[in-house]
Formats: C-alpha cells, sequence, structure tokens
C-alpha cells in the first residue's frame, strides 16, 4: 500500500489512494529531547470523498523520565 506523509509542528497527515477493508496500525517514529508530560491528541481519519466517512480516537498521555 503506497502513501504519502507529512509532517508539520503539530501535526502528521497520511494520504492514500486506496484502502482496503480491514484494520491498521500506523507507527512512526518521534523523538523528544525533555523530560516531562505529553499529550498527542486525538487521532481522525476521513475519506476525502466522502467525509461522512470518519473515525476518531481518545487522545492518549506520554510520560518521558530521565534515563536510568
Amino acid at each position: 500500500m503506497m502513501y504519502y506523509q507529512t509532517s508539520k509542528d503539530a501535526s502528521t497527515n497520511f494520504y492514500f489512494d486506496v484502502m482496503p477493508k480491514g484494520t491498521y496500525v500506523f507507527e512512526y517514529p518521534v523523538y523528544v529531547n525533555r523530560i516531562g508530560e505529553y499529550a498527542n491528541g486525538i487521532t481522525t481519519i476521513q475519506c476525502m470523498y466522502a467525509p461522512e466517512f470518519v473515525s476518531h480516537t481518545a487522545g492518549i498521555k506520554i510520560t518521558v523520565k530521565e534515563k536510568e
């Protein structure tokens, strides 16, 4: 499956020509250079040609601790 990915300050967008029916997991690397608590916000997927097909996930919190 081919896709196009764009990353900005507050978002990463993925664009697909075709996405066959099924369950998918999107994983990509991110880098953190300070300890602390972070939140990813929600994730949204939407069909460009039929915007009524849309889904959302819950946001999660991530705690980054100093390396031991």
